[in-house]
């Protein structure tokens, strides 16, 4: 486990810290601690707020309880010796997220209440949230939800990132390489979607490719234009053939210059060598003035392999395939079980505050 919050942003060094995790692993002085926790709260009107050891303790108790339950009783959490030390030396700062599967349910079609809240919180707590998926922005239609806290987005695979209307990073596929895609196409028969910045094209429109990607992704059929010669000397981002695995294989050692990442069973997303989400999240980081252990990067596909590695956490989704999971520093239950908000949870980033005068 490579990093997390430190769930005491000020005093995770001060003395009464350290005498603290003295106390822990200690039934009795637990307990007692408790007691001393339940009178201080109780005497609380009495005691003067110069008193810093006093402040110290009803602002652990009140403002950071889940906390302190993890402090007092971590091995409940499941964390071991690494991870509370990271605990007190490391703070997350930027969350990135993929969408399908992961923000968005495939049953629902939509975000989780649950994910939506602890997004609002984390915000509140000053955390910065970003997108990371394999939709080109254009198709991105499905976070209205939360598109108010998103402050940037890692889009194509890598291939093109941005925050606000400043372009971070954009990596396009050579001609020649799109070229030897859509002749693989050609030969099997099957459809390549080819995404420039601003427009897509469909080779062999398909049912398949209407009921997976346009029904079934909710994205609209009308803004695909059918010649691929049209998009002309545009740029190409991303080509996403809809190949078998065992197609894969043999036209991925023909591209040397392209990398894929397969988040559907129906198809693969082909992108520029440069440009996957890993490399994505480090041209991101590089723009913010983020050290990359302060990063938290969530996804279930293929796809999200590289960002989940190179992130300070790497949260796998429960409903992630194998591959992701093996490589994962953490991995929360299911989109649909309050996936986001369990991990969000067990790296303390949704704690509450309460007002100076509570």
């Amino acid at each position: 486990m490579r990093g997390a919050r430190r769930f005491l942003a000020h005093e995770s060094r001060s003395k009464y810290t350290l005498f603290l995790r003295k106390w822990q692993g200690d039934s009795k002085k637990t307990a007692f601690f408790w007691l001393i926790i339940c009178f201080f709260v109780y005497l609380h009107p009495f005691f003067s707020e110069k008193n810093h050891l006093y402040l110290y303790i009803i602002r652990y108790a009140r403002e950071k309880w889940v906390n302190m339950a993890w402090y007092l009783h971590e091995k409940e959490l499941g964390l071991n010796n690494k991870e509370q030390d990271i605990f007190m030396d490391k703070k997350i700062k930027a969350l990135f997220f993929d969408i399908d599967g992961t923000l968005v349910s495939f049953k629902s079609h939509r975000i989780p209440q649950s994910t939506v809240d602890a997004l609002e919180q984390a915000k509140k707590n000053g955390v910065e949230v970003y997108i990371s998926t394999g939709r080109p922005k254009q198709i991105i239609n499905n976070l209205g939800q939360i598109e108010h806290l998103i402050d940037g987005y890692i889009t194509t695979n890598g291939a093109r990132c941005f925050v606000e209307d400043t372009l971070v990073s954009q990596h396009a596929i050579l001609p020649s390489d799109v070229k030897k895609i859509i002749e693989a196409a050609d030969r099997d028969n099957y459809p390549a979607i080819v995404v420039s910045k601003s427009r897509f094209a469909i080779h062999h429109y398909t049912d398949e490719v209407y009921e997976i990607f346009c029904k079934g992704l909710g994205v609209d059929s009308s803004i695909f234009i059918t010649d691929v010669d049209e998009l002309g000397d545009e740029p190409i981002l991303q080509v996403t053939p809809f190949c078998t695995v065992e197609q894969e294989a043999l036209l991925m050692p023909t591209l040397e210059n392209c990398t894929s990442g397969r988040w559907h069973p129906a198809f693969t997303d082909i992108t520029a060598r440069g440009a996957d989400k890993g490399k994505g999240l480090q041209a991101m980081a590089d723009y913010l003035g983020l050290n990359i252990e302060e990063t938290m990067a969530f996804g279930d596909g293929g796809n999200d392999i590289s960002i989940i590695k190179k992130a300070g956490v790497g949260v796998a989704m429960g409903n992630a395939g194998d591959g992701l999971k093996q490589v994962a520093d953490y991995i929360t239950t299911h989109v649909d079980e309050d996936g986001v908000k369990n991990a969000l949870i067990k790296y303390c980033l949704l704690y509450t505050s309460p007002s100076p005068r509570d």
